[in-house]
């Protein structure tokens, strides 16, 4: 573990050198769905773990990579800032463009909300839900950060209105099931006030079937697990899609 300025690391299993050579590995992979797949199978039974990341409205924002524990955002944040680079480096610079406003690091500029991916990610991932769902596809106004209450889930960062598409479940049949591909980015959409969703994976194909790769909270697997995606859906309103460009 190296800590040293605002910088916070821990690569749990993994070597400086060794992910390196994980990384650079994927980037010779031209195919981006296999890149990703790649990369995020090396994460597979990484534990689950909450509140890795440091800093808030009170504390100074640190910069942190945690492969000993991740949960589901920060997952996806690891993978996607890997598939973007080419050694542990450009890893690092990816990951602050990929976590943060700008690039710039601080609490406030964190994207705390999936859909902040679309708005401040928009290099990097394209918002496929609505061209995936058709007719389909609901649309609904939001403030997210703002509960029921009118307290806020995160202290210290401003209520924003924002337009949320998302894929209901009783309409992800075969024909949206098709449309995705491994690689892909799900948030499980939250009916609750203020949030957009409530859970995040990457959609892998195989065996002719769908899963998501995911980091699991839930007590029986507390890792980073594949879980039939049909399954997992059951009992979860819907979804957004995400596609890595």
């Amino acid at each position: 573990m190296i800590t040293m300025y605002a910088r916070h690391i821990d690569l749990g299993k993994f070597s400086d050198d060794g992910l390196d050579r994980i990384i650079r590995k994927g980037s010779e992979i031209m195919d981006i769905t296999e890149r990703i797949d790649f990369l995020s199978k090396q994460l597979l039974d990484t534990d689950y773990a909450e509140k890795t990341l440091i800093g808030d409205k009170d504390i100074s924002e640190v910069f942190v990579i945690n492969l000993r524990g991740v949960d589901c955002l920060t997952f996806i944040e690891y993978i996607e800032a890997m598939r973007l680079s080419d050694s542990f480096s450009a890893f690092e610079s990816s990951l602050r463009k990929v976590r943060y406003k700008y690039g710039i690091e601080e609490f406030a500029n964190r994207n705390h909300f999936f859909t902040d991916w679309i708005v401040h990610n928009a290099e990097f991932v394209d918002d496929i839900t609505e061209d995936i769902g058709g007719q389909n596809a609901v649309k609904v106004q939001k403030t997210l950060n703002e509960k029921e209450d009118g307290s806020y889930f995160l202290a210290g960062i401003q209520p924003l209105s924002r337009e949320i598409i998302y894929i209901p479940s009783d309409s992800i049949d075969d024909s949206v099931s098709g449309n995705l591909r491994t690689g892909d980015y799900a948030g499980i959409y939250s009916p609750l006030k203020g949030l957009d969703v409530s859970h995040a994976g990457i959609i892998i194909k195989k065996d002719n079937a769908l899963y998501l790769r995911h980091a699991s909270s839930r007590q029986e697997f507390r890792k980073v697990i594949d879980q039939n995606f049909r399954d997992y859906m059951t009992g979860n309103p819907g979804m957004i899609i995400l596609r890595p460009k």
